[in-house]
Order: C-alpha cells, then structure tokens, then sequence
C-alpha cells in the first residue's frame, strides 16, 4: 500500500513532466446544485486525461537499464496515450498492445505520440501480447493497479488542496480504481474530513459489485463510458474505498450523456462520459450539500469523439 509520502514524491519527480491543471468556480453549476461548484480541469493535462501522471511516475522508477529496453502497456485508451507520451518524453521505447476494435482516434493519438501500437484480436489477447514483450524484457506498465501509478494519480488530489484549501467534497469517476485511490489517500491524509464520492456509469460498475461482494470481482463492462471499463478495480482501491468512500454513486449512461451536453453548452468543455458523470452524480446527491460547501467535479479526461457523440443517442435507445 503507498502512502501520502509516496504522492508528494510523486509530484517531485514528475513535475516537470505534466500540467498543474486549472481549477475554476463555475457560477452555472453553483446555481444548478445549490452550493460552490468547482471543475477540476485535468482534461486539459497533456494527451487529454490524467493518465501521464501515474506513466511518468512508473517510468521514472526504471532502473536505467529497464528504460532502456523499453515498457510495454495494455490499453484501449488513454492509458495508452499517456505512456506514449511519458515514453517519448524519457526516450523510453513504448509498446501499447491494443483490442483490434479500439476507435481509430485512440490509435492515430497514440501512434502520434511515438509508440509502437500492436492490434491484437480481443481485450483478453492484448494481455497475452503483452507478455511475450515482457519475456523479451520490457518493463510492463499497469494502467491503473500499480502503486506507482496511483501515487502519480494522486498528485490531482495534492493540487485541489492547494488551489482549495476549503474544499468539502471530491467526486471522482471509478474505472480500475487507480485514479480515485491515488486522490483519497492524498487527501485524506492532509484533511480528513472531506468526503470523497465514487461514481460509475451503469454497465461499468467494478468498484460497486466490489464493495457490495466484499471482494474483487470480475465484470464484462457495457457502458457507453469506454474509459470507465476496467473489467475489475485494484485490490488496494477496493480497501481504500471501504475506509474512506463517503459513497458510491452509479449513474445511468444518458445521465452521463445529457451531463456531457451541458458541460459542452454551459462550461464549454467537451469531457469524456467517464468525466462528465461526476456531474450527474452531484446531481444525483446535490439535497446533500450545504450552501457553504466547497465541492470539485472532478472532470479526468476529454478524449471523446464527434462519431462517438453522435452515436450516443441512437446506442443507448437500444437498452430503453
């Protein structure tokens, strides 16, 4: 288990490499939910998501030698960006073992960052891909169940409270539970009485079957938020949820659509569903806020698609 210690030497160690993104009050939302309403900006990180932070941090802890024959990674997504990115930033070989399937922006992003992108015919097969680079000696980097990589996440964490010392509450999504972790142990140590909500789409509810069979369980994710879909959360997220998740918050994938609309319409920002339904979870629970609260949405991607946006509606009528 890593600590808060392990976070702030993160953020040391990978400073120079990524964004300190902003932070903004939004006057809309305020209204909306009753209370102070801040966006967490991290979509504006480099490659569009948070994902470089943990990359870099994994990379950094290579001996020498292991940078030099290169990392190896499994991702459909952003993760995939973000160690193409940390790759070519540490003249670090990259490999990134895609699903034959994965939306050509993903791929075309990725390959644009300088990695070496390999299709492999399913999510399962990408994993057995990567272990024959493994053999041959490439360091294998884990997207969200590493350590190291939600130290790195956590540094969001250490900048909210810097940039809001008052802060009450932190909604963040929950894929493979990396990202969520990372935060509440940064946060929690530093000011424990700020409530930390967990939030997931329907059809991606790793971290929810976790907690309610106590233990981590396997899923086939079918929610339209294609970067919440971990098929199961870290064994170390799980434990940090049940310490310290004030709740667990599962929204349907249109609230997340009709949330990605209004972000777009009144903040002019085009998040990620798996972003955007920090907002519809808010929603969900706003008659739990206090007019003086402090509450940040966290919105931790932005790689979404103008085909995939226009397919929305017509694929989440299929389930209605």
């Amino acid at each position: 288990m890593f600590s808060v210690s392990d976070v702030e030497a993160a953020r040391k160690r990978i400073s120079s490499f990524v964004t300190e993104t902003p932070l903004e009050r939004s006057r809309t939302l305020s209204t909306l939910l009753g209370t102070n309403v801040y966006l967490k900006l991290e979509l504006f990180q480099k490659t569009g998501s948070f994902k470089p932070r943990g990359a870099f941090n994994q990379i950094l802890q290579l001996t020498d030698l292991a940078r030099d024959r290169g990392v190896v990674a499994v991702s459909g997504g952003n993760f995939a960006q973000g160690v193409a990115y940390a790759g070519n930033s540490l003249n670090t070989k990259a490999v990134i073992c895609m699903p034959a399937y994965t939306p050509s922006n993903y791929v075309e992003a990725t390959k644009s960052y300088g990695a070496d992108v390999k299709l492999a015919p399913d999510f399962p097969s990408t994993f057995t891909l990567a272990e024959t680079y493994k053999a041959e000696g490439y360091a294998f980097l884990h997207a969200w169940d590493n350590p190291h990589q939600m130290a790195g996440n956590g540094t969001i964490g250490l900048e909210i409270l810097e940039e809001l010392p008052e802060v009450t509450d932190i909604f963040v999504s929950i894929g493979g539970g990396g990202l969520i972790a990372g935060i509440t142990v940064a946060v929690k140590a530093m000011k424990p009485e700020v409530r930390i909500w967990g939030v997931e789409t329907e059809g991606a509810e790793t971290m929810g079957k976790a907690l309610q069979a106590g233990e981590v369980v396997q899923i086939v994710p079918t929610s339209l938020a294609k970067t919440l879909g971990a098929p199961y959360v870290a064994e170390d997220a799980l434990r940090i949820a049940q310490r310290y998740l004030t709740e667990h918050v599962t929204v349907s994938d249109q609230e997340a659509i009709e949330s990605q609309q209004f972000l777009l319409e009144r903040a002019k920002v085009l998040t990620e569903l798996a972003a955007s339904c920090t907002l519809a979870a808010a929603k969900r629970v706003s008659h739990r806020f206090q007019e003086k609260d402090h509450v940040v949405l966290l919105l931790c991607g932005g790689n979404e698609s103008l085909a995939s946006m226009i397919a929305y509606p017509r694929m989440v009528s299929k389930y209605l």
